[in-house]
């Protein structure tokens, strides 16, 4: 059995498929269903088709979260690891993390000796995509299982998302916003930009265009992080690619970027947001004490 530490996460995490085969991080895929019919994120149907067909469906897609998938995740990883970390969704925003700690019950019935922890991610989306990747990247250098869940844990308050919403359609028609507020924002044609830290999101700003918006999430990520500090940055993006070259660009322009990738906004959280969201997860790096 190899010595690595096995990294388990969602496709909440939005980490480009190459990455993930880069790093073998075990990627569970999360439920969307459309009416009576339930599709595999990332399997059975894309972002952008999630995006198109949400578009066109008269009642709103849902999620599904079973403990089987993190079940057989366990599994897999277990034939070629020591030990296995899971990173979930927020316990906040669903029912994952208890999904995964399930899964964790039943398979360390068999397999004893098995060393899983489950993690609930204080961040979101692209957010908790970084620190899988951050842990992946640790474990590919060797660290044990201690010091894995360890750098887990101290980075995620430091991982920040702000992003945009283009409407609030999709909230209201899913009972998450009031139709007054919808009301409202068809008056004024808000595009509301909101933070996600701590397992909570928070509105920070009402602008009323997505260019505003977004020069508004690049003041804020420049108050998030240090001059010169390197950062580690993932835009997102729902079905609206030139909105996030733009800002990636503004990105790499102005911070010093040692790693900065475009990904798709997952419709695990897109069933509650729709189409045309567009921000950016983010983390400084800490200097070594004595460096």
């Amino acid at each position: 059995m190899a010595d690595k530490i096995a990294i388990i996460t969602d496709t909440t995490a939005c980490i480009p498929k190459d990455k993930v085969e880069e790093y073998g991080i075990e990627l569970v895929p999360i439920g969307l269903v459309f009416g009576d019919r339930v599709y595999r994120d990332g399997i059975d149907i894309t972002p952008a088709e999630f995006y198109d067909m949400q578009r066109q469906a008269k009642e709103p897609p849902t999620t599904g979260s079973l403990p089987e998938p993190y079940l057989e995740a366990y599994f897999r990883a277990g034939k070629r690891a020591r030990g296995i970390v899971c990173i979930t969704e927020s316990s906040r925003f669903s029912g994952m993390h208890d999904s995964a700690l399930l899964a964790r019950r039943m398979a360390l019935a068999r397999m004893p000796g098995m060393a899983i922890e489950v993690l609930d991610c204080s961040s979101a989306a692209a957010g908790q995509g970084l620190v899988a990747l951050a842990a992946a990247r640790a474990s590919a250098a060797g660290q044990g299982m201690a010091k894995v869940v360890a750098l887990v844990k101290g980075l995620m308050p430091r991982v920040h998302l702000f992003a945009t919403l283009d409407t609030l359609h999709y909230l209201v028609k899913g009972g998450r916003v009031p139709q007054a507020a919808a009301l409202v924002n068809s008056i004024f044609k808000f595009k509301p930009v909101f933070s996600v830290n701590g397992g909570q999101a928070h509105t920070l700003a009402l602008p009323r265009s997505i260019d505003s918006a977004m020069k508004r999430i690049l003041k804020l990520m420049a108050k998030k992080t240090k001059k010169e500090q390197p950062v580690h940055v993932a835009v997102m993006h729902a079905d609206v690619m030139e909105k996030a070259e733009v800002l990636r660009d503004h990105i790499a322009s102005r911070f010093n970027c040692i790693e900065l990738f475009i990904t798709e906004f997952t419709p695990v959280m897109g069933v509650h947001t729709g189409p045309g969201v567009v921000g950016v997860a983010f983390y400084g790096e800490e200097p070594v004490p004595g460096l």
